[in-house]
Parts: C-alpha cells; sequence; structure tokens
C-alpha cells in the first residue's frame, strides 16, 4: 500500500516548483491560477526570491502547498495514494490531493491560515524548540511544571525528537529543565511564533469561520489527521480536526506508526525537501521511502 506524505513549513528554497512550471504546462495554468487569486505573483518569489522573501508568512505556506498539490496533479495516474497524510500545513495538501478539496478551496484556507497566524504571532510574540534524546514522557512533564509560563510539545516527530511551543521565557526555561533532565540538545527555532500551542487560538478562531463555511467532500481514500493520528473519511471529522490543528500538537509520530499497522508498505513524499522521509525512517528503520517522481 502507498502511504503519500505532504510537508510542512520549513521546507521551502528558492527555485521550488520552477521545474514544474517550466516543464509542464497543466503547472503552469495552475501556479497562473493561484497567481491570480492571491493577487500576487507567488512564482516570481518560489523561483527567484530571496530566503527572506520566501520566509513572508503570507508566501512560505501558499508557496508549501502549491509545489505539493501541482505535484501531485502533475502525477497523473501515477498519483495513487490508499492513504495521505500532512505535516501540519501539510495536512491542507493532502486534503486537496486527495480530493477533499478543491484546489482554489485549498488555496483559500492555507493562504487564511497564514495570515491568522501571522496575526496571531503579532499579538504574542512567543517561539519553539527542538528537544533531541528524551522520552515524551519526561519532555511532556517538564513542559507541565511550568505553570507560570506557556509552553506545550508542538510537534511528536520521532522517538527522541518533540517540538516545543510557546512563550518566548517559557521556551528558554524549559530549555535549560530539559538540558538538565538530559536532553542531549535543546535547539530554538527560526520561527514566527508558537505554533500547534494555545498561544494560536485567536487563529483558531479566525480560520474555524473560514473552515465552517467551506465545502468537504468524502476523498479518494482515508487522511490520518495531526490531531489523532488516526485515518478518517468523514468530511465532518476531518473539517473538526482541521479546526482543533492550530492549538493541538501534530502527532506525526503516531501517525506513521498507524500507517504501518494499517499496511503502508512504501511511503512517497510528496513535495519540497526530503525531512519526512528522515522522519519516518527514524520512527522504523525499515521503511520504505521515496520522493513523489513525474515525468513532463
Amino acid at each position: 500500500m502507498k502511504a503519500y506524505l505532504f510537508p510542512g513549513q520549513g521546507a521551502q528554497f528558492s527555485g521550488m516548483g520552477k521545474d514544474l512550471y517550466e516543464k509542464s504546462s497543466l503547472a503552469r495554468e495552475l501556479f497562473e491560477k493561484a497567481n491570480a487569486q492571491l493577487g500576487f505573483r507567488i512564482t516570481n518569489i518560489m523561483f527567484q526570491g530571496s530566503e527572506d522573501e520566501l520566509m513572508q508568512t503570507k508566501v512560505t505556506q501558499p508557496a508549501i502547498f502549491l509545489h505539493s498539490v501541482i505535484l501531485a496533479r502533475v502525477m497523473g495516474e501515477e498519483f495513487k495514494p490508499d492513504m495521505v497524510a500532512g505535516h501540519s500545513l501539510g495536512e491542507f495538501s493532502a486534503l486537496v490531493a486527495s480530493k477533499v478539496l478543491t484546489f482554489e478551496d485549498g488555496l483559500k484556507l492555507v493562504y487564511a491560515r497564514a495570515m491568522a497566524m501571522q496575526k496571531a504571532c503579532e499579538m504574542n510574540p512567543s517561539t519553539m524548540a527542538a528537544i533531541l534524546g528524551l522520552d515524551d514522557a519526561i519532555v511532556e512533564k517538564v513542559c507541565h511544571s511550568i505553570t507560570n509560563e506557556i509552553v506545550v510539545p508542538a510537534n511528536y516527530n520521532s522517538p527522541g525528537q518533540i517540538v516545543i511551543s510557546g512563550s518566548i521565557d517559557g521556551i528558554a526555561l524549559a530549555c535549560e529543565k530539559l538540558k538538565e533532565a538530559g536532553a542531549k540538545r535543546a535547539l530554538p527555532l527560526k520561527v514566527g511564533g508558537a505554533f500547534h500551542s494555545p498561544l494560536m487560538e485567536p487563529a483558531r478562531i479566525e480560520l474555524a469561520e473560514a473552515i465552517s463555511s467551506t465545502r468537504f467532500a468524502r476523498g479518494i481514500c482515508p487522511i490520518y489527521q495531526n490531531v489523532t493520528g488516526q485515518p478518517v473519511t468523514d468530511p465532518e471529522i476531518i473539517k473538526s480536526n482541521l479546526i482543533k490543528q492550530l492549538t493541538s500538537p501534530v502527532r506525526w509520530r503516531q501517525t506513521i506508526e498507524n500507517m504501518l499497522a494499517d499496511g503502508a508498505k512504501l511511503f512517497i513524499e510528496v513535495g519540497p525537501g526530503t525531512v519526512l522521509q528522515g522522519l519516518v525512517k527514524k520512527i522504523n528503520k525499515d521503511a520504505v521511502t521515496m520522493s513523489a517522481l513525474w515525468e513532463n
């Protein structure tokens, strides 16, 4: 069984999608449709923008989304998923690729998500950090012990790798405590805010309205959602989980373990980078992974 995985924020790079645009008329049509819908030429930034330009919130999320969903669309008959999942932002790409959302509605929601998250970040300056070399339970215990600041586990990425999210002072304090508890490393991340934490509540409320008013169809296969790591096909449950996603942890390790238990034999990453393939290998060293391929 084939499991298709879609990357999240951080996978962007200058030149992303350029090859698709130049060699596929379908890709070119979809990129131009996105330029028109967004009201600016995101392709110019994707193909030749600087690192700083690509890190603008209004660019990063739709850029990764577009690269992923257009690649899946260009693959045509080769794209035959038995199951799909996406890491954070990538969940929206997975929903479009599996035909739960239309291309236009997916882009609309991703852009709304990006702008809502940017506003939430400006309201409450906050950050995230990667914690390496500790069991989940220890990281959770340390986070829960900090009561005067907001600090929570945000991404359960793989065994011994959790990302925590919260206030700037809270993350600094948690990193100290986690190093004392035996963490190999506690690395502050270059992000705009505390994603997948209670500090994203204003963004969740704003995005909930947009999600609730969008039509979700029954897709071509189950999607394993971040909030639970479980497969879902019911459009209303998918909506509910997607609304919870911004303030809930990404259960990526559980997602991959459940996909494996349900018969996944090959994990194919669709979009920029190979980060998710690396995480899959850390979760199960025997798992077979590859990047999505297409022929023009």
